[in-house]
């Protein structure tokens, strides 16, 4: 289990906020292990429905109410993968690392649907959680694991000093358009 104890910040991340304007209009958008819901409303404020997925109960009950958010409670390590059939316009993941899952989230992309992720890597001990190898990525391991399966737009790594010190890899990348690779 990926139990990741940095701070949340509450404001978007500025890599989400960045890249979310390549997701179609009013298009659907997975925000997954979604935490407090900092992206989920954002991305809904934004005017895209939210697929909101987090195995807290509590911190989902948070977007109650939210009209373009829907809710959904799911272990997604140990449980199965709660959208087998669903294809997403758009899906973000930030602060979260289960590698099982990263052939699911391919599979989980329209055409054209655009993957927004951003995580922790090897490094980031040095300033706290998640200090744990098995929780963080290695060198390029985004480029790796989308590489050869979506056109990459954006890819990062390294250490950052915002929302506060951390050693991160970000990725941006769209599935079966006529993008080349750009890093």
């Amino acid at each position: 289990m990926n139990s990741v104890c940095h701070l949340h910040p509450a404001e978007p991340s500025l890599w989400v906020k960045r890249f979310a304007p390549l997701i179609a209009a009013e298009g659907t958008i997975l925000d997954l292990a979604c935490g407090n819901g900092r992206h989920a409303r954002f991305l809904e404020a934004a005017g895209w429905q939210v697929e909101a997925v987090d195995r807290d109960g509590q911190a989902l009950s948070a977007l109650a109410g939210i009209p373009g958010i829907v809710t959904r409670q799911a272990d997604l390590e140990t449980g199965d993968w709660p959208f087998p059939d669903h294809r997403f316009d758009g899906i973000v993941v930030t602060n979260y690392l289960h590698r099982p899952l990263l052939p699911k989230l391919i599979d989980a992309l329209a055409v054209g649907g655009v993957l927004i992720y951003e995580t922790f890597m090897l490094g980031n001990a040095r300033f706290g959680r998640p200090s744990n190898p098995d929780f963080l990525l290695q060198p390029n391991e985004l480029l790796e694991a989308f590489g050869r399966h979506l056109a990459i737009i954006a890819f990062e790594q390294g250490e950052t000093a915002t929302p506060q010190p951390a050693v991160v890899q970000r990725l941006c990348a769209v599935k079966g358009v006529g993008f080349g690779r750009l890093i």
